[in-house]
């Protein structure tokens, strides 16, 4: 290839790696320029009335959910990974099957449940024979019951990320440990658990950054938070600039875990145990402690999963909502085009940017990845927020010139449009494709480009034919987990779609709102089987890893109790 037609090459790579990037800070800059041209009135209006309380439950809820996916999800992990119990092998994989649920349709299926006409409070008062004043139940409709939803789903991420650093971990200091007297539980405490801590801290973030972002199940519980405002200022009230300036504080919030997470990612070191690396030996539990870890695993995979998929279940097939007429078939055609559209552009700018760091490692391209990573962090609400702003008055113009200039009304170009929308999944969603593709890239040697170049390969030929046809399993995977992003995704997708474009969440929450539950449980299933796809083919590339490394000598059959000093 001519060094002109290479450089044409690389300057094509490098404008599509920039627009990508580009178009994941336009957002953010529009939502910080909107709130800061708001009237001073507005952000006083809004601290006097409504900002303390929506901000004092977003932090509430985001600490809850914090403490219960740290404690949840790191137990089960040391459990399925350090010890040996029954059942083991199935409870590696069930433990992640939560996470194909977003966490409003586990809403409505445990409000079904346990609401004051749901089966258990009616069961309640029939065997006692109480009144509706009689007794006090639970509120699930409230912060508390927002929080156990959210654990529920989200749980997986610390369990995921724990487990991995479990199974990277030595048999040399848990051996140590046990030497100088320190029991299962001792070395699980001052050994393993300080090992793995950036790992469950990153998963912790994670989880937190989606509590902050949910917005079905907070509007659905009456719950209100940052998310909540944002959508009632944009729609209920009309107020744009209240709106704008609820996004930017969630933005902030957004931005600030986004930092913590990079800065506990990056204090993190991984040292190698070389050829002779073995995994910790696994502890045979006996007695009570056995039966203690099976039930310990099995609650969150009954609450998390089987039971709100038998209820929902129940719900779909008493409803009589019929998943192939032609109206829910065209929510299944909307969600499936709209999910494959972004899936396919999402994943085609992370590989350019990922492709252009590879290619011109520098300031350049690392800001370019930095701020395409950004968007894991920003909430939906935000996004739309942002996109929407800067759009909606391109169009008012281009429509004003054209009427005035032409006598032709163009309409919303971009705002009436689905395309608007993809560009926010894109936003959204780019940092999970470019990680997953991240992950193949750094297993080519930068042998591998150097030998393309010498045969007279440009950059676009190396990327076509040979890195894509390597890293086709991490591109297929890419897809695969966007895919399933999108059609989970509510807040942008409620803010931003066309009008009569509406997509299985969308159905399920406009359902669910009208208190029609039963109705609302079809689509949610749909859901919760596309999201079923990437928590199995995680699960089983988890399994895959820990296969290939093996143990040390088993360790002696052994208890949950402290060994006797000297032992």
């Amino acid at each position: 290839m001519s060094a002109e037609g290479r450089g044409a090459a690389e300057r094509a790579i490098r404008a599509g790696a920039l627009a990508a990037a580009a178009l994941c800070l336009l957002p953010m800059a529009a939502v910080v320029a909107a709130a800061l041209m708001g009237s001073t009135e507005t952000l006083a209006h809004l601290a006097d009335t409504v900002l303390l309380r929506y901000t004092s439950a977003t932090l509430l809820l985001a600490a809850l959910v914090a403490l219960g996916t740290a404690a949840l999800g790191t137990g089960a992990a040391w459990l399925v990974t350090m010890t040996r119990f029954p059942g083991v092998r199935a409870f590696e994989v069930a433990l992640a099957l939560p996470f194909a649920f977003p966490a409003y349709v586990l809403a409505y299926a445990y409000t079904d449940l346990l609401d004051h006409p749901g089966a258990v409070q009616s069961a309640l008062r029939a065997v006692t024979g109480w009144g509706p004043r009689d007794y006090w139940f639970p509120e699930v409709r409230s912060l508390g019951g927002a929080a156990v939803m959210l654990i529920l789903v989200l749980y997986p991420y610390v369990y995921l990320l724990a487990r991995a650093a479990f199974l990277q971990q030595s048999a040399t200091a848990n051996l140590a440990a046990r030497a100088l007297g320190q029991s299962a539980w001792g070395a699980f405490r001052r050994v393993s658990l300080p090992m793995a801590r950036p790992a469950i801290a990153g998963g912790v973030l994670l989880a937190v950054m989606e509590t902050i972002a949910d917005f079905g199940t907070v509007k659905y519980f009456g719950v209100q938070t940052l998310a909540t405002g944002i959508y009632t200022s944009w729609f209920s009230m009309s107020d744009r600039a209240a709106a704008a300036q609820l996004a930017l504080c969630l933005l902030g919030f957004a931005l600030f875990l986004a930092l913590l997470e990079r800065i506990q990612r990056g204090a993190a070191r991984h040292h190698g145990a070389g050829k002779r690396f073995e995994r910790a030996p696994a502890v045979e539990l006996r007695g009570w402690h056995r039966w203690g870890a099976v039930v310990l695993c099995a609650v969150p995979v009954v609450l998390g999963f089987l039971l709100p998929l038998g209820l929902l279940l129940e719900m779909g097939i008493g409803s009589g909502q019929n998943l192939f007429d032609d109206r829910y078939l065209g929510f299944i055609r909307n969600t499936v085009t709209l999910a494959g559209i972004a899936a396919v552009l999402t994943v085609g700018a992370a590989v350019l940017v990922a492709f252009f760091q590879r290619l011109a490692p520098g300031r350049l391209s690392g800001a370019a990845a930095n701020v395409a990573r950004i968007g894991y962090a920003v909430p939906g609400g935000v996004i739309a927020v942002g996109l929407l702003v800067p759009f909606a008055a391109f169009d008012n113009a281009v429509d004003a010139f054209m009427e005035a200039r032409f006598g032709i009304d163009t309409g919303l170009i971009f705002t009436g449009s689905i395309w608007l929308l993809v560009g926010a999944y894109m936003v959204r969603f780019i940092a999970a494709a470019l990680n997953t593709y991240d992950g193949g890239l750094v297993t080519i040697h930068p042998n591998t480009d150097a030998v393309a170049r010498t045969l007279g390969l440009g950059p676009g030929a190396m990327l076509a034919r040979v890195h894509l046809p390597i890293l086709r399993p991490s591109v297929l995977t890419a897809l695969l987990i966007v895919f399933v992003d999108v059609t989970k995704e509510l807040p942008a997708t409620l803010i931003m779609r066309p009008f009569n474009f509406d997509t299985l969440a969308v159905q399920a929450y406009r359902l669910a709102s009208d208190e029609r539950l039963s109705g609302a449980a079809v689509p949610s299933l749909v859901i919760v089987a596309v999201g079923l796809l990437p928590v199995i083919l995680v699960c089983r590339n988890l399994g895959r890893q820990g296969s290939d490394v093996p143990r040390a000598t088993p360790a002696p059959v052994a208890e949950m109790v402290e060994d006797p000093p000297g032992a």
